[in-house]
């Protein structure tokens, strides 16, 4: 059995002394087996680790770049994020795809600097509402896995966590029904299936995220493909993060 894994990503939120008291928050409150982190702004990341020391919570950044060092203006790298405490990585989230334009093969080179980290990478796939309308979902969704997975191996594949985050579900209060998302992610494990084997499609943990909250968190998580999620909104709060954890870990005794 896969074991479910919860995220937040924080996003552009939070001051230093609220991201230390949230994250402090969660810690106290989690009472799990399972999975979690926080992904804090990257000027944070210091102060969130530091609070986190010793706990269950692990610590990821929401982005890197591909080049180790070197005349980047405003650019973190792996070693950088490594040196605060960070395991996980978020990449190709739809923001970056969308806002700042990264492409597939933008995303493809981080997940290749990010693996030869050591990093845990939670890479993000997605379609617009307009693809949806249009019926090109599982299109786009092969589009981007090829693209971001271009040249990865079987044993880096399952080194990775892979989000499915609708974009026209992402802060806009609406929510992929179970069914829906549910088909998404068995269609990414038969792309892995078919690319790699069944054994790594398997292995593979992959998250939904998309205006996850208390509410619907447990129907979500019940269906067979989904394990966890990645939470924007609900994370910047403890008790609404935690209660999302909470409805991840009863599915998995269920």
């Amino acid at each position: 059995m896969r074991r479910p894994f919860v995220a937040g990503n924080w996003k552009m939120n939070m001051t230093r002394q609220s991201s230390v008291e949230l994250a402090e928050a969660i810690a106290a409150g989690l009472s799990s087996d399972i999975d979690v982190a926080v992904c804090p702004p990257s000027v944070y990341l210091d102060a969130v680790s530091k609070s986190l020391a010793g706990s269950q919570v692990g610590i990821g950044a929401q982005n890197i770049y591909h080049e180790a060092s070197g005349a980047f203006t405003g650019e973190i790298s792996a070693e950088m994020i490594l040196d605060l405490g960070c395991r996980y990585v978020i990449l190709g989230h739809s923001e970056r795809r969308n806002v700042l334009s990264e492409s597939n093969a933008d995303v493809n080179q981080k997940l290749k600097t990010a693996l030869a980290a050591g990093l845990v990478p939670i890479v993000c796939l997605g379609e617009l509402l307009e693809q949806r309308e249009a019926g090109e979902t599982l299109q786009v969704i092969q589009e981007q896995f090829d693209g971001s997975f271009e040249a990865i191996t079987a044993e880096q594949m399952r080194s990775c966590v892979i989000a499915y985050e609708p974009v026209w579900a992402i802060g806009t209060g609406k929510v992929a029904t179970p069914d829906q998302a549910e088909e998404v992610h068995a269609d990414i494990r038969r792309i892995m299936t078919e690319r790699f084997d069944s054994e790594t499609a398997d292995a593979v943990r992959i998250q939904y995220g998309g205006s996850v909250k208390p509410d619907n968190a447990t129907e979500l998580m019940s269906q067979p493909n989904i394990d966890g999620a990645l939470v924007g909104g609900a994370s910047l709060k403890a008790d609404s993060f935690l209660a999302i954890i909470s409805a991840s870990q009863q599915t998995q005794t269920t």
